[in-house]
C-alpha cells in the first residue's frame, strides 16, 4: 500500500491513526510529479476541512466582544437574514447527516476510520457557530461581516479541491463508490457557495441609527465587507466628481467618531490628567523645598507651566535645588493615550503586510528555477504566477487598510489640536498673548497641526523599517552568503550621510520658517495699513523690506536644495551601490561562486524591498524631529498661564454693584503695575464717569474689572452680568443684525428700540441690505462712528446689569454723542437703573453723572460728584475751568432743541435728523459698500423719504424694512473663487516660462537619460547572469563588473546634475519671480481691490501658495519625472522580451487612464474645497483672538468654541474623502500593477523554451516594481495639478488691475513743487467704481496758498472723497485738479503723494521702531525727528522710554494708547512738512488738552501751508479762512465762517446745532 517506502513520518503516523490503513495522508507522486495533480483523500478530509473551522473558532471570541462593545442597535429580520440562517442550519443538518451515516456504517459492521466521525462533527458545530454569529450580528447592528465572509471564502476555497478530485475519481473509475457522501458533499458545496454570495450582500441599517436621520450620510458606515476592503463605496463620489466638479453640498457628512465634539474633549481630558499629575508632583516638591504658604492673589491659573503658583523666592529655591526642577506636563503622553489604541490597529495591519512582502521574492526564485529545469509539469509555472498575483493583491488590500487607519488618526489629531489651541487662545493671559502673536498661533494651527498629521501616516515606519531591513538581510544571506555584508556596509555608511543631511535640512527649515513668519507678519501689517501706505507713498520702502526677507528665505531654500540633491542621489544610487558591491564581492571572493539569474534577480528584488525602508527612515526621523519641535511649541502654548476666572468675584451680594478694594494691577507679572492703590465703589444703578489724560490708565481700569489684567493684590467684585464696549469697536464678519444680537434671540420690538437709542436707524436706510448687510472683516465697510454705535447696540441688546463703556462717544460726532448720551447712557436714557461705568473725554456730560473718578498716572486722584469735585478745587476743577464753562452753556440750548421728539416741522428734520448720523468721522467712507447706493440720495423718491417725517410710528419702519428685503443683499466680499475643471495647460506653460523653456526641455531629457542608465545596468546584469549557462563566468568577470559599475555611476551623476539644475537653479528662479510679481501686483492695486478682498485671502496666497511654489512643486515634478520614465521603461522591457505583452498593455493602460481621470478630477476638486474651507478656520480664529476680551465679557465663550468646531468639521468633511480617494486609487492602480506581474510571469512560463532565466528574472522583477511607480505617478500627477493651482492663484494677483504709474519720467514735477500751495478744482467729478453714480459732481473752486479750509457736510456728502481725490486714491470721472499749475492727473502717484501730507482719522502704526514709523526711508536726521516729536508733544513720553527712538511698536501699535498713536501721526506730518496738509479730523479719541495742543501745533507749525480739515467739531474751524459746505456731492456754500452764519444757510443750521450761533 505505502508507495513512499518503509519508514513513515510521525505526521503520517498520526494521520494513519486518523485515516486508517486505507487512506494515505500524503502522496507526492499523485500530487507533484504528474500532469493531473490531486491531493489524497485523507488530506482533504483533515487539513482542508478543518482550516476554515480553526479560523472561525480562533476569531469568534475576540469578534463577539468587539461586536458587543460597538453595538449599533438591532436590525429587523429581513429576507436575506432568514435565508442566511436557514442555509446555516441546513449545512449543520448535511454535516451531521454524514456523521449519522458513519454511525450507521459502524452498526453495519464496517469500521470507518476515525476521520469520518471527527470531520462531520467539527464541521457541524462550526456551522452552528456561524449561524449563531449571523443572528448575533443582526442583534448588534452589524450590516456586513468580515469574519464570516473570510470563513465562507476559506470554506469554498478548501472545498474546490475535493470538488475536482471527486469528479476526477468518478470519471476515471467505474462510477461512484460512496453515493451518500458524494451527494452530501455537493449539497454542502452548493450551500457554502450560496452563503458566500449572500454574505457579499448588505443588511439594512439598524433601527434608530443616525444613518437614517443624516441628510447625506457617508456610505462607509453601511458599506459591505468587500466594499470596505476595496473602498468600492467611494466610487459613487468619484463618478459624481468626474461628471461635474464637486461642490460642498455633494460631500458626505463627517463620521460621528471623527467630529470635533468627540475628538477634542478626548484629547483635553488626557491633557488635564497630565497637568493635574504634574501639579501634584510640583506641590510635593515645593513643599519639600520649603513650607511657605504661597500668595494666592495672582490673577491667573497656572496653565501647567511651572511658576504659576510659586513666588519668586520659591523659584530661587527650586532652581538651586536641581532635583526639583519643574517638569512640564507631557503633551505627547496625552496624545498617545487619546489616539494610540486606534492607531495600533493600523500598526497590526502593517506588521501583516511586512511579512507578506517577502513571499514574492521567494516565488520569484521558484519561477526562475522552474524556467531552468526542463522536464517539469507546466502547471507549476502557472500556479506560481497566480500565487504571485494573489499575494500581491492581499498585500495591496492590507497595506491600504493600514494607511486608512493611519490617515484617519492623523486627521483626528489635527481636529483635536486645532480645537485645543482654539479653546486655549480664548483664556490665555495678556502676558502670554504678548509672547505669541496671532500669526504665531495661526501657525500652530496650520503648520504644526499639519506636521502631526503628516507624521502619523508614516510613524509605523519607525519599527517597520528596521524589521523589513532585518528580514531582507536574512533572505539575502541565504541567497548570497557573507558577501551580503559588503552591501550592508555600504548601507550603513549611507545612513549617517543621510542623517547629517537630514539634520542640516532640518536646521535650514527652522530658519526658513522664521523668515516666512517674519514675511507674513510684515505682509499682514502692510495689508492692514495699505491705505496709509498709499497716502504716504511708502509702498517702496515696505516692498524692499519684504523682498529683503524673501531674499534670505530663498538663500536658505537654495542651501536646502543643494542638500536635497545630494540626498536624492544617495537614495537613488543606494540600492544600486549595494547590489554592485555585493555582486562584485560575491564573484571575486571565491572562484566557485557563480552569479546566476536566480541569485541575481532574487537579490535585486530583495534590494528593492530594502530601498523603501531605507528611504523612509531618514524621512520619518526628520519628520519626527519636526513634529517634536511642533510638539514643544504646542505644549508651551497649551501650558501658558490662563486668566483666572475667579479674579473678579461675580457672586458677592454687597450693596455695591462694582467695587475695587486696594487694587493693584499689571498687564504681565514681570511688568511694573499699571494701576496702583485703586479703590472704587459703584452703587447699584449709578452712572460713573472716568476721566483723565491720555495714557493715565482709564482703559486699564475697565480691563481690570473684566478680569483681563493680572491682579497683584486687592479684591474686585462685579455683581451680575456684564456688557462691555471697547474703545475700538470689535466687529465680526457677519451681518449687521448678527453683530448686534451677538447670539441672543431676535425680538423685533426690543431690537427697534436699541437701533433708535444708538441712532442707527438712519444708517440702515443707507446700507445696501439694511440690517442684513454683510459687514467685512474688522467692520471695514462701516465708518468709525457706525462701528462704535453697533458695538453700543450690542451692549444695549444684551440687557446686562453692569455696563462698562470704554470711551464709546469718541468716534461719533458731537450731536450724535449728545443723542446717545441722552437716550442711552445718561440719567434719562434707556439704561437708567443699570450700573454704568463710562470712560469719556467729553466734559459736557460730566454734570449729569452721579460720580466722577479722576485718574492720574494709574491712580485715582479724586472721586466724587461733579459739585464736590468743583468745590474741592483740585486738579479736576482746574482742568474744568479751562475748558468747560462756555461748552456747558451751549450744550443746554442744543438739548432743548433735540427734545421735541414726536413730530418735527420738515425743515428742522432735514437739518438735524439726518445730520445725526451724517456728521460722523468718515475716513472710512471709501470702505462703505453702500457707497454704490449713496448717490441715490439725490434721486427724488429718496429725497422725499428723507424729508418725510421719520418718527411717525414704528409701523413705517417695518414697512421700509419689508420693502428692502426682496432686494438681493449685496455681498461686499466676493467669495473666493475655487477654480474648477482641469488645470489649464497654460498654467504649466506659465511655470515652464518662469523656469525657462529651453531649460525645461533639457531637464526632461536628463531625466530620460538617467532612467536609461538604470535600465541599461539591469539589462547588462541579465546578460552577465546568462554567462553561467555557457560556463564563461571566469573569463570576463572584470569586464562585467566594470561596465555594471560604470552604468550605475553614470546614473548617479546624472541625478546629481539634474537635481542641482532643476531644484537649486530653475525652480528657485521661478519661485523668486512669481513672488516678486505678486507682491508688485498687490502693492500696485488700487484701493478698491483691498476693500473687496479680505486680508486672510491675500495672506493665504502669500503663505500657502508661495510655499507650494517654493517647495512642493519642485518635489512633485522631480518624483513625477522619475516615476514616469521608470514606468515607461518597465513596459518597454516587458514588451521587448515577450511581445505578447503588448496585447495586455493596451487594455491595462486604458483602465489606468480611466481610473486616473476619475481620480484626478475628483481629488483635485476635493483638494480645492479643502483649501477653500480651510481659510475660514483661521480667519474666524484671528477674529476671535482680537475680540477675546469682548467674547469673555459677554460670556460667549462656548458659542465661539462651537463655531470654530463647526468650521473645522466642515474642513475635515472635504479632507476625509480626499484620504479615501487616495486609498481608492491605490487599490485600483495596484491591481493593474498586479496584473502586469501576473502577465509577465505567465508569458515567461509560456516562453520558457526561448527565454534565458536572466531575462525572465529581469522582466518579472521589474514588473514587481511597477506597482509602486504607477501608484506614485497618479498621485504625483494629481498633487502636481493641485499644487500648480498655486501658480494660477499667484498669477491671478500679479495681474490685478493696477493704479496709475508711481512715477512718470517725462512729467516729473520740479523738486520743490508745490511752492505756493494753490489748489484748484475745475469742473471736477468722481465716482467710486465704474457703473456707480458720481460722488462729487462738477466741483469748481480755487484755494490760495496758505488758506485754511474747513470742509463740513453730512455723511455721504463727499467730504472724505475730496481728500481721496487730492491723493488720487479715486481717479477723476471728469474735470481736473491742479496744484500750483501742475495737473495732478498727469504726474506719477508717488510724486504727487509724497508732496502732500495727511493726518488720517484712524492712526495706523506698523511694527518696528518708532523711528521707522516716522521715517521709513530714513530721509531725515535724528535731530529733525526729535524736533517733530517735540512739536507733537510726544517728546516727554519718548525720552522717558529706555529705547528712545528705537522704541519697538507692537503689531498695529498696540502698546501705545490710541491718543498717543494719533500724536505719532501728527509727528509724521510735521516731519514731512509739505505745503499742503489734509486733516481728517479724528480728534475725538483724544482728551481735550491734547486736542488743544494738536490744534495749536497745526496753527503754528503749518502756518504758511494750505490746510484742508474735515471737521466734526465746528469750533475747531470757526477761525479758518473759509468753510466749504458740501451737500450731495456739490458745493452748497463756500465762504468765511462769519459770512456763512449771517447767510443763515446750512452751515448756520449746523452751528446753531452745536451751540456756536444764536
Amino acid at each position: 500500500m505505502n508507495s513512499s517506502g518503509g519508514a513513515r513520518s510521525p505526521a503520517t503516523e498520526e494521520a494513519g491513526w486518523l485515516c486508517g490503513e486505507r487512506l494515505h495522508f500524503w502522496e507526492p507522486n499523485q500530487t507533484f510529479h504528474t500532469d493531473r495533480p490531486d491531493l489524497s483523500e485523507c488530506f482533504q478530509l483533515s487539513v482542508l476541512a478543518w482550516l476554515p473551522c480553526v479560523f472561525l473558532w480562533v476569531a469568534s471570541p475576540a469578534y463577539i466582544c468587539y461586536v458587543k462593545k460597538c453595538s449599533r442597535g438591532y436590525i429587523m429580520m429581513s429576507l436575506l437574514n432568514r435565508f442566511k440562517t436557514a442555509f446555516g442550519l441546513l449545512l449543520w443538518i448535511v454535516c451531521w447527516a454524514d456523521l449519522f451515516h458513519t454511525f450507521y456504517e459502524l452498526q453495519q459492521g464496517q469500521s470507518p476510520p476515525p476521520i469520518y466521525f471527527i470531520t462531520p462533527l467539527v464541521l457541524g458545530i462550526t456551522m452552528l457557530l456561524a449561524t449563531f454569529l449571523i443572528q448575533y450580528e443582526r442583534l448588534h447592528g452589524v450590516q456586513s461581516s468580515g469574519v464570516l465572509f473570510i470563513f465562507w471564502f476559506l470554506s469554498v476555497l478548501c472545498a474546490i479541491v475535493p470538488f475536482r478530485s471527486k469528479i476526477l475519481k468518478a470519471s476515471s473509475s467505474d462510477g461512484i463508490p460512496d453515493k451518500l457522501r458524494f451527494t452530501s458533499f455537493y449539497i454542502y458545496f452548493g450551500l457554502i457557495l450560496l452563503e458566500l454570495i449572500l454574505c457579499c450582500l448588505n443588511e439594512k441599517p439598524p433601527l434608530f441609527s443616525n444613518v437614517v436621520t443624516d441628510p447625506n450620510p457617508c456610505p462607509e458606515t453601511t458599506a459591505g465587507f468587500l466594499s470596505t476592503v476595496t473602498f468600492w463605496w467611494f466610487t459613487s463620489l468619484a463618478i459624481k466628481g468626474y461628471k461635474m466638479p464637486l461642490e460642498a453640498k455633494d460631500l458626505w457628512s463627517l463620521n460621528q467618531r471623527d467630529s470635533s465634539e468627540k475628538m477634542v474633549p478626548k484629547l483635553l481630558k488626557e491633557w488635564e490628567k497630565e497637568q493635574i499629575k504634574v501639579k501634584r508632583g510640583q506641590n510635593l516638591t515645593t513643599k519639600a523645598a520649603y513650607a511657605k504658604q504661597q500668595p494666592l492673589a495672582t490673577n491667573h491659573v497656572s496653565g501647567g507651566a511651572a511658576g504659576g503658583e510659586t513666588s519668586p523666592e520659591e523659584v530661587e529655591v527650586l532652581l538651586s535645588n536641581p532635583k526639583a526642577a519643574p517638569h512640564q506636563p507631557s503633551f505627547l503622553r496625552a496624545l498617545i493615550k487619546a489616539f494610540g489604541p486606534y492607531f495600533l490597529i493600523g500598526s497590526g495591519f502593517k506588521l501583516l503586510q511586512d511579512s507578506i512582502t517577502f513571499v514574492n521574492p521567494q516565488l520569484l526564485r521558484m519561477l526562475i528555477s522552474f524556467t531552468k529545469e526542463k522536464d517539469v509539469p507546466v502547471w507549476w509555472g502557472y500556479t506560481l504566477a497566480f500565487l504571485m498575483f494573489f499575494t500581491a493583491i492581499l498585500q495591496t488590500l492590507i497595506l491600504h487598510r493600514h494607511f486608512q487607519y493611519c490617515f484617519v488618526t492623523g486627521m483626528n489629531v489635527r481636529t483635536a489640536l486645532i480645537g485645543a489651541i482654539y479653546r486655549k487662545s480664548l483664556v490665555i493671559t495678556n502676558a502670554a498673548k504678548r509672547s505669541s502673536t496671532v500669526g504665531e498661533i495661526v501657525n500652530l494651527m496650520s503648520v504644526d497641526a499639519q506636521r502631526f498629521m503628516d507624521l502619523t501616516t508614516f510613524l509605523n515606519m519607525l519599527w517597520s523599517a528596521p524589521l523589513q531591513i532585518m528580514l531582507a538581510l536574512y533572505f539575502l544571506w541565504q541567497n548570497l552568503g557573507p558577501s551580503v555584508l559588503a552591501g550592508v556596509a555600504v548601507m550603513v555608511m549611507l545612513i549617517p550621510f543621510n542623517a547629517v543631511i537630514a539634520m542640516k535640512t532640518r536646521a535650514y527649515q527652522v530658519e526658513q520658517m522664521q523668515h516666512k513668519d517674519a514675511r507674513i507678519k510684515l505682509m499682514n501689517e502692510i495689508l492692514n495699513g495699505i491705505k496709509v501706505l498709499k497716502l504716504y507713498a511708502w509702498e517702496n520702502s515696505f516692498k524692499e523690506k519684504v523682498l529683503a526677507i524673501r531674499q534670505k528665505e530663498l538663500t536658505v531654500l537654495r542651501k536646502t536644495a543643494y542638500l536635497g540633491a545630494l540626498s536624492t542621489m544617495a537614495w537613488t544610487s543606494a540600492p544600486f551601490l549595494v547590489a554592485l558591491t555585493t555582486f562584485a564581492v560575491f564573484v571575486t571572493v571565491d572562484e566557485k561562486n557563480v552569479l546566476d539569474a536566480e541569485k541575481a534577480f532574487v537579490s535585486l528584488s530583495l534590494f528593492n524591498i530594502l530601498r523603501f525602508p531605507l528611504n523612509m527612515l531618514p524621512q520619518v526621523i526628520s519628520g519626527l524631529v519636526q513634529a517634536s519641535v511642533s510638539l514643544k511649541r504646542i505644549q508651551n502654548f497649551l501650558s501658558h498661564d490662563e486668566l483666572d476666572p475667579n479674579s473678579v468675584d461675580r457672586k458677592t451680594s454687597s450693596e455695591f454693584a462694582v467695587s475695587v478694594v486696594n487694587g493693584k494691577f499689571t498687564w504681565a507679572k514681570e511688568d511694573e503695575p499699571v494701576l496702583d492703590n485703586i479703590n472704587v465703589m459703584v452703587p447699584q444703578g449709578s452712572l460713573v464717569a472716568v476721566v483723565g489724560h491720555v495714557g493715565c490708565g482709564k482703559s486699564s481700569l475697565i480691563s481690570a474689572l473684566l478680569g483681563d489684567m493680572e491682579k497683584v493684590e486687592g479684591e474686585v467684585s462685579v455683581r451680575g452680568s456684564v456688557a462691555y464696549v471697547p474703545q475700538q469697536a470689535w466687529i465680526q464678519n457677519a451681518t449687521l443684525r448678527d453683530n448686534i444680537l451677538f447670539g441672543k434671540s431676535f425680538n423685533e420690538c426690543k431690537y427697534r428700540r436699541v437701533l433708535d437709542a444708538c441712532a442707527l436707524t438712519p444708517d440702515l436706510e443707507v446700507l445696501p441690505g439694511g440690517d442684513m448687510t454683510e459687514i467685512g472683516e474688522k467692520g471695514i465697510n462701516l465708518s468709525g462712528g457706525q462701528r462704535q454705535r453697533v458695538s453700543l447696540a450690542r451692549a444695549l441688546y444684551s440687557d446686562a446689569e453692569v455696563y462698562l463703556l470704554d470711551d464709546p462717544l469718541s468716534a461719533v460726532d458731537a450731536h450724535v454723542s449728545k443723542h446717545i448720551f441722552d437716550n442711552l447712557i445718561g440719567p434719562e436714557g434707556v439704561l437708567k437703573g443699570k450700573t454704568r461705568i463710562l470712560v469719556t473725554h467729553g466734559i459736557s456730560f460730566l454734570p449729569q453723572v452721579d460720580n466722577i473718578v479722576v485718574m492720574v498716572e494709574g491712580r485715582v486722584s479724586e472721586m466724587g460728584s461733579y459739585q464736590e469735585l468743583l468745590n474741592q478745587n483740585g486738579a479736576f476743577a482746574e482742568f474744568l475751568r479751562n475748558y468747560a464753562l462756555e461748552d456747558v452753556v451751549e450744550e443746554d440750548q442744543a438739548t432743548e432743541e433735540l427734545i421735541e421728539d414726536e413730530l418735527f416741522p420738515d425743515d428742522v428734520l432735514s437739518n438735524h435728523h439726518t445730520d445725526m448720523v451724517d456728521n460722523e468721522p468718515t475716513v472710512n467712507e471709501a470702505k462703505k459698500s453702500f457707497m454704490r447706493q449713496i448717490s441715490i440720495l439725490s434721486g427724488d423718491s429718496e429725497n422725499f423719504r428723507c424729508r418725510s417725517v421719520r418718527r411717525q410710528s414704528q409701523k413705517k419702519h417695518q414697512e421700509a424694512q419689508e420693502k428692502k428685503k426682496p432686494q438681493e443683499v449685496q455681498k461686499l466680499i466676493q467669495a473666493e473663487t475655487a477654480e474648477t475643471g482641469r488645470v489649464k495647460t497654460k498654467v504649466f506653460l506659465e511655470y515652464a516660462k518662469a523656469v525657462g523653456l529651453v531649460l525645461s526641455v533639457i531637464i526632461c531629457l536628463l531625466y530620460g537619460c538617467q532612467s536609461a542608465a538604470a535600465i541599461g545596468a539591469n539589462i547588462w546584469l541579465s546578460h552577465w547572469t546568462s554567462d553561467s549557462l555557457t560556463n564563461q563566468t571566469k573569463e570576463n568577470v572584470n569586464m562585467r563588473v566594470g561596465v555594471y559599475a560604470a552604468l550605475g555611476i553614470a546614473q548617479g551623476v546624472l541625478i546629481l546634475v539634474n537635481c542641482l539644475l532643476c531644484r537649486a537653479y530653475c525652480m528657485l528662479r521661478a519661485a523668486k519671480l512669481t513672488h516678486r510679481n505678486m507682491l508688485q501686483g498687490v502693492l500696485r492695486a488700487p484701493q478698491a481691490f483691498f476693500e473687496s478682498t479680505p486680508t486672510g485671502r491675500l495672506l493665504n496666497r502669500f503663505s500657502k501658495d508661495v510655499d507650494a511654489i517654493d517647495s512642493q512643486i519642485p518635489d512633485n515634478i522631480d518624483i513625477w519625472m522619475r516615476t514616469f520614465w521608470y514606468t515607461l521603461n518597465v513596459l518597454l522591457i516587458c514588451s521587448a522580451l515577450t511581445p505578447m505583452f503588448l496585447i495586455v498593455i493596451a487594455p491595462l493602460m486604458v483602465f489606468y487612464w480611466w481610473v486616473q481621470r476619475f481620480y484626478v478630477a475628483t481629488s483635485r476638486q476635493l483638494k480645492r474645497l479643502e483649501s477653500v474651507s480651510r481659510s475660514p478656520i483661521y480667519s474666524h480664529f484671528s477674529e476671535t483672538v482680537t475680540g477675546s476680551s469682548v467674547i469673555r465679557a459677554y460670556d460667549r465663550h462656548a458659542a465661539f468654541v462651537l463655531m470654530s468646531d463647526t468650521k473645522v468639521d466642515e474642513n475635515q468633511k472635504s479632507y476625509y474623502p480626499g484620504i479615501v480617494s487616495n486609498r481608492w486609487l491605490g487599490v485600483r492602480i495596484e491591481f493593474i500593477g498586479n496584473c502586469i506581474v501576473l502577465f509577465a510571469a505567465l508569458f515567461a512560463v509560456m516562453g520558457k523554451e526561448t527565454l534565458s532565466p536572466g531575462l525572465v528574472g529581469l522582466s518579472v522583477s521589474y514588473a514587481l516594481q511597477v506597482t509602486m511607480s504607477l501608484n506614485w505617478m497618479v498621485r504625483m500627477t494629481s498633487d502636481l495639478e493641485n499644487n500648480i493651482v498655486a501658480v494660477e492663484r499667484v498669477k491671478e494677483y500679479s495681474e490685478t488691475k493696477t493704479e496709475a504709474p508711481w512715477e512718470v519720467e517725462d512729467k516729473k514735477p520740479p523738486t520743490e513743487w508745490p511752492t505756493e500751495g494753490n489748489v484748484e478744482f475745475n469742473e471736477y467729478s468722481v465716482r467710486y467704481r465704474e457703473g456707480l453714480d458720481l460722488v462729487l459732481r462738477n466741483i469748481t473752486l480755487r484755494v490760495k496758498g496758505g488758506e485754511k479750509i474747513g470742509i463740513v457736510g453730512r455723511t455721504g456728502a463727499g467730504k472724505s472723497s475730496m481728500t481721496l481725490c487730492l491723493f488720487r486714491l479715486l481717479e477723476a470721472a471728469g474735470g481736473e485738479i491742479t496744484i500750483d499749475g501742475v495737473r495732478i492727473s498727469e504726474i506719477g502717484l508717488h510724486d504727487l503723494r509724497s508732496k502732500l501730507t495727511i493726518i488720517p482719522q484712524e492712526p495706523v502704526l506698523f511694527s518696528g521702531t518708532l523711528r521707522m514709523n516716522l521715517d521709513p526711508f530714513e530721509k531725515y536726521s535724528d535731530e529733525d525727528v526729535w524736533k517733530s516729536l517735540e512739536h507733537s508733544h510726544l517728546h516727554k513720553f519718548v525720552s522717558n522710554q529706555p529705547a528712545k527712538l528705537e522704541l519697538e511698536c507692537s503689531e498695529g501699535g498696540e502698546n501705545l494708547s490710541v491718543g498717543q498713536r494719533q500724536l505719532v501721526c501728527l509727528a509724521r506730518a510735521l516731519l514731512r512738512k509739505t505745503r499742503i496738509l489734509v486733516l481728517d479730523e479724528a480728534t475725538a479719541a483724544i482728551d481735550l488738552e491734547t486736542d488743544d495742543l494738536i490744534q495749536s501745533t497745526i496753527r503754528t507749525q503749518f502756518e504758511d501751508c494750505t490746510v484742508f480739515t474735515i471737521a466734526h467739531r465746528l469750533n475747531t474751524i470757526m477761525d479758518y479762512t473759509r468753510v466749504l459746505v458740501l451737500d450731495k456731492g456739490q458745493i452748497a456754500e463756500f465762504d468765511t465762517p462769519a459770512n456763512l452764519i449771517s447767510k443763515r444757510g446750512i452751515f448756520y443750521g449746523m452751528a446753531k446745532d452745536a451751540g456756536l450761533a444764536q
